[in-house]
């Protein structure tokens, strides 16, 4: 054989070796790489753990301190609480942007237990209220006594009424049915007494008082109405004077307040009369039921 074909024979040799060499330390760089890649996650999972774990107890400390501290304290916390998370996020990989989403969870979570602190101690507040107040039964008892005492006072105490002018009663109370109206010439309801009286005659107050109002009514002529306690209102109409009282004046039970005149147009064919209603809480009522 020629020396020529035994040195292409020992280079096709020779660079079979170098691509067997260089196969292998391909293969054993793979190997070693994936063993490094291996021990890396497994190390930055332990290190998510641990982080977590720090954080869990920051944010347990936190929670602490905000129910025991002052505002500004609270603030503290929280600036700790954060950069404690920061740091963590970095040390496993996490962009500042994660780390401030868990910072502000924590804030969330630090503003509701601070929350729930307040609503603890305005029970507690409400619970001591209660128990003062029961540990005090002598107290709540007289204020008890004075409201029915009170109570009492306005149920006994009645409006007493008399008659403001003494004579015969010529139309009686009509508020149910209908009564024949001479002026008119119909059949009317009539919320009222009339008490014939003679012109000039005088009129007094039927109980004790304070004038409201001193008007001209357009159907009934000059008017007093007066007010009393119990949700009694008396109205003295058909009058001629009555210069004898002023709108707002505390009148007793017989005092002076006209006298009779013919200023009622819807009654000026009657006889000459007192034309007196009553009513109890803005109802006309029968007068004669109340006069005693």
């Amino acid at each position: 054989m020629s020396r020529e074909p035994r040195r292409m024979e020992k280079n096709v040799r020779e660079s079979g070796k170098v691509i067997v060499y260089i196969a292998v330390a391909v293969i054993v760089a793979i190997v070693i790489a994936s063993y490094v890649v291996v021990a890396n996650i497994m190390k930055g999972k332990n290190e998510v753990e641990i982080a977590k774990e720090n954080t869990s107890n920051t944010q347990g400390q936190n929670t602490n301190a905000i129910v025991t501290t002052t505002d500004g304290t609270n603030n503290t916390a929280n600036d700790g609480s954060t950069e404690n998370t920061e740091s963590a996020s970095t040390s496993i990989g996490n962009t500042v942007e994660e780390s401030s989403k868990e910072a502000t969870k924590t804030e969330n979570k630090t503003e509701n237990n601070t929350a729930n602190t307040s609503e603890t101690e305005n029970e507690e507040n409400t619970n001591m209220a209660s128990s003062i107040s029961t540990s005090n039964p002598s107290t709540s008892s007289n204020e008890q006594e004075n409201k029915n005492s009170e109570k009492t006072t306005t149920e006994q105490k009645e409006v007493s009424f008399a008659m403001p002018i003494e004579g015969e009663i010529i139309r009686g109370f009509a508020k149910d049915n209908l009564v024949y109206s001479e002026t008119l010439q119909e059949w009317i309801v009539h919320t009222a007494i009339d008490i014939k009286a003679e012109s000039r005659d005088v009129v007094k107050a039927a109980a004790e008082g304070t004038v409201t109002a001193i008007k001209n009514d357009p159907r009934y002529g000059l008017t007093v109405i007066i007010e009393h306690d119990g949700g009694f209102k008396t109205v003295y109409s058909n009058l001629l004077t009555a210069e004898f009282v002023v709108e707002g004046e505390k009148v007793k039970q017989g005092q002076t307040i006209g006298t009779i005149g013919s200023s009622a147009t819807f009654e000026i064919a009657d006889e000459s009369h007192l034309h007196f209603e009553m009513l109890k809480d803005s109802v006309y009522v029968d007068p004669t039921i109340y006069i005693k």
